[in-house]
């Protein structure tokens, strides 16, 4: 069970820099701590650190080396509790990401960041958010 008196820690695998940024900057002013990374092999050694913990891996899809949907399989064995999150500009590969990963949210870019803040404000505050739209 989560700790509410502690901040949420999301990681970010997203290979755009510019949109890396942006989401970073945007999480963070929103109150969540963000590590951000730029692909998907270099979240692996995070997810498998014992001393690390992320409530939201927030991943694009298409990435070089690893894509999202292998690195949200290694999440879910590596980091069971983590929350995982598809962001992707491909209509084809969020369908696949939706069938690989059923739990998990997809946004398509483009998207608002408030959007983006909203959705991740509903997997944490799931009673708090209901009626806020």
């Amino acid at each position: 069970m989560r700790d509410y008196g502690k901040m949420i820690r999301i990681l970010l695998a997203e290979d755009e820099t510019a949109m890396r940024e942006y989401l970073a900057r945007a999480l963070e002013k929103s109150g969540y701590e963000v590590v951000a990374v730029d692909r998907g092999t270099d979240a692996v050694p995070l997810l498998d650190d014992d001393s690390q913990h992320f409530d939201l891996l927030l991943t694009d899809i298409v990435m070089p080396e690893m894509d999202g949907i292998e690195l949200a399989r290694h999440c879910a064995k590596a980091s069971p509790k983590t929350e995982v999150m598809f962001i992707t500009g491909f209509s084809g590969v969020a369908l696949r990401a939706g069938e690989s990963m059923p739990n998990a949210k997809v946004l398509s870019k483009p998207f608002h960041l408030k959007d983006l803040v909203l959705e991740v404000e509903r997997l944490f505050n799931k009673e708090s958010a209901q009626g806020q739209i």
